[in-house]
């Protein structure tokens, strides 16, 4: 490929496999938090695609209610996309081809998780020391006839980096997308992305090329893709800290504040979930939105000590509701 890159703009559309993106500002799978009401959420701010929760491929074909709730959809979803996890291409390829994902369009691959007991499986982060394996996982992945990405890191550590021999790999093996993390293995979630190894990544291959990694602004989007050349980026934590980012950096119109997203999050999150779940991930997402808010643990004991729907209501008022959030700024 050309070492030259011509810089896109964050919010066009794209194009991945068959498969048109409204925008190539992308929710990242979040282990414990882009559930379905979320997923919804991000793509009506603008998101162009949000993930499942990570889901093992193994356990899959088992009929458990925890992976029932990860895979939880409905024709609210316009475009569904799961992420799965495992380490053997066979056990993949049942997956894949199973009823329980017949409904989703898109399979992404997890090949970045740095949690030490998944990469002691052999699988996430794991698999960049195992480029055959990987390539069979993702040839597994495309022979159930749907689009296939790839989330990475750039490697296990500085003295083993190996993003642009597992970047031509994965087109190679048919995947339609990567997604790479700017960071090796033994950063974990800390320190500045390693900006030009995403940007070998994209140089040495044909396919779309997602950039993530300590983007936690606009302008931190902006840097990454003019210092990577990336299609697009993703977001992570910062995405449930603060999804009204997806309508700035789209330029999507919206009215939504963090108050009535709460409120709409717990009224879909009703409809899907058995109340414990609904009061956990709403306190949850509650918290998070309010990170560098004044007098945030206050409001986090109240919060927390909410213990039915009509509490968590009333709390989500007191801390977001108009009048309240102006007296604190």
């Amino acid at each position: 490929m050309s070492e030259e890159i011509q810089t896109k703009k964050i919010g066009e559309e794209i194009r991945v496999g068959g498969i048109r993106l409204s925008s190539n500002s992308l929710m990242a799978p979040l282990a414990g938090y882009t559930c379905f009401p979320f997923r919804l959420m991000a793509r009506k701010l603008g998101a162009g695609s949000a993930y499942t929760e990570m889901v093992s491929a193994d356990a899959l074909k088992y009929n458990d209610r925890a992976t029932d709730k990860l895979l939880y959809t409905d024709e609210r979803e316009s475009l569904k996309c799961v992420q799965l996890l495992g380490a053997v291409p066979e056990v993949f390829e049942r997956a894949a081809k199973s009823e329980r994902l017949a409904q989703f369009d898109v399979i992404d691959i997890n090949m970045g998780c740095p949690v030490p007991n998944v990469v002691k499986a052999g699988e996430g982060s794991a698999l960049l020391e195992d480029i055959p394996r990987a390539a069979r996982i993702i040839e597994a992945c495309k022979r159930s006839g749907k689009v296939v990405s790839v989330k990475c890191r750039i490697g296990m550590n500085r003295h083993s980096i190996v993003i642009e021999e597992f970047a031509r790999m994965c087109e190679a093996s048919g995947a339609d997308m990567i997604t790479v993390h700017g960071r090796t293995r033994d950063m974990m979630y800390d320190g500045e992305p390693l900006y030009e190894y995403i940007k070998r990544a994209k140089q040495v291959v044909g396919i779309p090329v997602f950039a993530n990694g300590g983007i936690d602004s606009k302008e931190k989007a902006e840097l990454m893709m003019e210092k990577t050349g990336a299609d697009g980026i993703m977001l992570a934590r910062y995405g449930f800290e603060n999804p009204l980012i997806f309508a700035e950096l789209t330029g999507k119109s919206t009215k939504d504040t963090k108050h009535s997203l709460l409120m709409e999050q717990l009224e879909i999150a009703l409809e899907c979930y058995d109340e414990l779940f609904v009061m956990t991930y709403i306190k949850k997402l509650a918290s998070y939105f309010m990170k560098k808010m004044p007098g945030t643990k206050r409001y986090k004991l109240g919060l927390y000590k909410c213990g039915n729907i009509h509490e968590l209501r009333t709390a989500i008022d007191n801390i977001f509701g108009g009048d309240a959030l102006r007296e604190r700024q």
